[in-house]
């Protein structure tokens, strides 16, 4: 197919080759993540960088083993968005720690996640994004789950809250 032969793809080209929204590959382009030029308004990938993205090929993605001869399996990356509100200054930084800690522990893989937390003090709410593995983000979402589940006393909902206005 001739699209196989281009040098240079588009935004939605690499979305529909990776299964992505638009938004997440422009995401990546933004981040740095993956590399692109941008002609005019729009970004162009070559190929050398869609392949270096998914560690693969193009032309062989999902056929087995690289040039180097390393097995190279399907990559999954999962995005996740936690939103809660309701949080104290204090109780924000003490999450934060908490799983910036739990994400430390597992840097050494090559899928290790990234996170990025962001505290608004107008609105009292912590925002917490996840970038990464299935099984990774899964744990961090079940120690988010743990840690602001009922009887745990880390997010006090009481008290601090008129101590803002």
């Amino acid at each position: 197919m001739e699209s196989d032969e281009r040098e240079l793809y588009s935004v939605g080209e690499v979305a529909e080759r990776l299964g992505l929204h638009v938004r997440t590959v422009r995401n990546y382009v933004r981040d740095g993540r993956l590399k692109a030029v941008r002609i005019g308004k729009q970004y162009r990938i070559s190929r050398a960088d869609f392949e270096a993205l998914t560690s693969t090929p193009d032309s062989a993605a999902g056929a087995g083993a690289a040039a180097d001869g390393i097995p190279r399996g399907r990559h999954v990356e999962v995005s996740s968005i936690v939103q809660i509100d309701s949080v104290s200054p204090e109780s924000a930084s003490r999450l934060s720690t908490l799983v910036t800690a739990s994400v430390q522990a597992v840097r050494d893989t090559p899928d290790a996640l990234r996170i990025q937390l962001v505290y608004d003090k107008e609105r009292a709410r912590l925002k917490i994004v996840i970038l990464g593995g299935a099984a990774d983000t899964a744990a961090v979402l079940n120690l988010l789950d743990d840690v602001l589940g009922p009887g745990n006393d880390l997010l006090p909902t009481e008290g601090w809250e008129s101590d803002r206005a």
